[in-house]
C-alpha cells in the first residue's frame, strides 16, 4: 500500500500521525494493501478553488475527497482488490478553526478529517440520513480504535 501524504498549506500538520491513522483505517476497512491513496494539505487558497472548481461551492471547506477506482471496503475473508482509491485535500486553517469551535485540537479535527475523507473514497456518503448514520457511526469507531491502539503504542 502507498500513502502519499505532502503538506503545502504552510501550517505544521503530524504526517506521521496521519500515516499510522490511514495505515490503520484501511487494514480495519479489510482494504488491499496493495490499494493506493494520497492525502495533500493545502491552505485556503488552493482549496477554495478546488471547491468552487469540483463541488461549485464558494470558499475553503475542510476536506474534499476525489475517488478513483470506485474501490469499497472488503472483509476479513475478502479483502477490497488492490487499486488506486483516490485523493483527500485537507485544510489544516479551515481544521483549526472548526477544533476551537469543537473545543479539540487541531489535530483531533485533522484525524476525523482525514477519517471522514477515505470514507468517502470507500464509497460512503452522508446525503440520506440513514447513509449519515451508517458513515458517522463508522467515523467514530475507527477514530475510537486508533486511538486506542495510539495509546497502546504510548502515544497520543
Amino acid at each position: 500500500m502507498t500513502i502519499e501524504i505532502s503538506n503545502e498549506s504552510g501550517v505544521p500538520v503530524d504526517e506521521a500521525a496521519l500515516l499510522r491513522l490511514t495505515e490503520h483505517n484501511l487494514a480495519e476497512l479489510h482494504v488491499s494493501p496493495d490499494a493506493d491513496v494520497a492525502i495533500l494539505a493545502v491552505d485556503e487558497g488552493a482549496m477554495e478553488a478546488l471547491h468552487v472548481q469540483w463541488m461549485d461551492e464558494p470558499g475553503p471547506t475542510d476536506v474534499l475527497s476525489f475517488p478513483m477506482d470506485e474501490l469499497r471496503p472488503g472483509t476479513e475473508d475478502q479483502p477490497t482488490p488492490p487499486g488506486l482509491l483516490g485523493d483527500i485535500v485537507l485544510c489544516p486553517q479551515v481544521a483549526e478553526t472548526q477544533a476551537v469551535a469543537a473545543k479539540h485540537s487541531t489535530m483531533d479535527e485533522l484525524i476525523m478529517l482525514t477519517t471522514h475523507g477515505l470514507l468517502h473514497l470507500l464509497g460512503f456518503d452522508h446525503a440520506e440520513p440513514e447513509e449519515e448514520r451508517e458513515m458517522f457511526a463508522l467515523q467514530r469507531d475507527l477514530i475510537v480504535s486508533f486511538m486506542m491502539a495510539e495509546r497502546r503504542r504510548g502515544r497520543s
